[in-house]
């Protein structure tokens, strides 16, 4: 029997990774030997009361429908409330980004180029101070940035496979629907982590995905320095990030 590809009221609208040689990495600036280790267990998006949409079940704007829900949980987990963020602010910030994929030819995004414009110009009146690429493949460093930073900005290759599961989870295999971006590319925040799996926001809700599911499709991740989520240079964690932004923003500037 041929299988039938289920086409969802949701769109995704991340293109295909870019790399940087100026983009850096998490680890050059981090020294897990020096620091506690992170949590076993976080979540920064209890105090958020509402995730919205932000168009993308009718358009490919996930990239900055991503940042919108990252700002509402940094400015939550922060100040106790959310930061209300338009969905035409999103819109605003998609329309500078946006390009075709020529593969599609629908309008998406690029992941590097959101953050590109996220700091500059900002989104909805938020900027990100600077942004550094974490290894998907590291764990530690995985959970350390989440902890130290509010959460992930990250790149899903998602399989077909996906489109059935309440909770995204590997099937076993990597063939047919279950072959990596058979589906699309997708941008979401990862908001919670524990030994099981993680919590993104994506299309208005909180979603679960495991450790293996990750491992298979996950292709990139970044920890941003945000002001919304530092009060006085401090996270709510207690990392004092002052050092770590100054050296970021000498090299990303």
């Amino acid at each position: 029997m041929t299988s039938t590809l289920i086409r969802p009221a949701r769109r995704l609208g991340r293109l295909p990774v870019a790399t940087d040689v100026r983009t850096l990495r998490l680890a050059q600036y981090v020294d897990l030997a020096a620091l506690p280790p992170a949590p076993p267990e976080m979540d920064i998006s209890r105090a958020v009361l509402d995730w919205p949409m932000y168009a993308n079940d009718r358009i490919g704007d996930c990239t900055t429908a991503a940042a919108g829900h990252m700002i509402e949980a940094w400015t939550a987990a922060a100040a106790g409330s959310a930061a209300e963020i338009t969905e035409d602010a999103v819109l605003a910030a998609f329309d500078h980004v946006k390009e075709v994929d020529p593969l599609t030819g629908e309008e998406g995004a690029v992941e590097l180029d959101v953050l590109r414009y996220w700091r500059k110009s900002g989104i909805g009146g938020h900027r990100i101070g600077a942004f550094a690429r974490v290894s998907p493949a590291d764990h530690t460093l995985v959970r350390t940035g989440a902890w130290l930073f509010g959460g992930l900005y990250i790149g899903l290759a998602l399989p077909v496979t996906a489109q059935r599961q309440d909770a995204w989870d590997w099937t076993g295999t990597l063939a047919g629907p279950a072959a990596s971006g058979s589906w699309g590319g997708h941008a979401v925040d990862v908001v919670a982590y524990d030994d099981t799996g993680l919590t993104i926001v994506t299309w208005g809700a909180l979603k679960r995905m495991t450790w293996a599911f990750w491992d298979r499709y996950c292709d990139e991740a970044y920890c941003l320095i945000s002001d919304d989520f530092l009060r006085n240079g401090r996270a709510p964690n207690g990392f004092d990030a002052a050092a770590l932004r100054a050296d970021l923003a000498l090299v990303t500037a």
